[in-house]
């Protein structure tokens, strides 16, 4: 009688075995099939940077915008056309001027709508002080793009010149604002 007990443990052995095997050949199946993935993945990577090596200069002309990080479409938002005369001797000369400015999203369009009279007032200005010379080559119309662009930024507490660093002292580093005006883009410009 005392080998009975015996046999219902031998039997018990092979079942506590075969559970064992079962659970380290899943263990092992999941850790191939994880790998297995994981360099797929990074082959993945490296084949794109190489393409993007080979292509040279060509993927750093197409740098994206801010706007295509979120990638969401831009939003743009139309100035009326404005008609200034212009800084010139004898005050004969004027400039007719479409602005179209580009915003962080489809929320800061009330935002700027808000401002845009002392947005409209602030371009009226900058216009009213430059020459028509300026106007009519492509660096006078790109600086006063940056000009409007900073213009823009005013009513949002930008476009302040930074302090004069004082000698001796550590200077830190401001966190980069983002104002809701994110570029200037003229939709006409005529000058007579």
């Amino acid at each position: 009688m005392a080998t009975k007990p015996e046999a219902g443990a031998d039997a018990a052995k092979p079942a506590k075995s075969k559970k064992m095997l079962i659970i380290i050949i899943g263990v092992v199946l999941l850790l191939v099939l994880g790998g297995g993935g994981a360099f797929f993945m990074i082959s993945k990577q490296r084949a794109a940077a190489a393409a993007d090596e080979e292509g040279g200069a060509e993927p750093a002309a197409h740098a994206p915008a801010a706007h295509d990080a979120a990638k969401t479409p831009p939003v743009y938002l139309p100035m009326d056309n404005m008609v200034v005369n212009l800084a010139d001797p004898g005050g004969e000369r004027v400039a007719q001027v479409g602005i179209t400015l580009e915003v962080r999203d489809v929320h800061a369009v009330d935002t700027v709508k808000a401002y845009m009279p002392t947005i409209r007032s602030g371009v009226l200005m900058l216009l009213s002080q430059r020459a028509a010379d300026d106007l009519l080559s492509p660096e006078g119309k790109q600086k006063l793009i940056d000009d409007i662009l900073v213009e823009c930024s005013r009513p949002f507490g930008g476009g302040e010149p930074e302090p004069e660093p004082v000698p001796g002292k550590k200077v830190r580093k401001k966190a980069p604002v983002d104002y809701p005006v994110v570029a200037v883009l003229f939709s006409s410009l005529i000058v007579q």
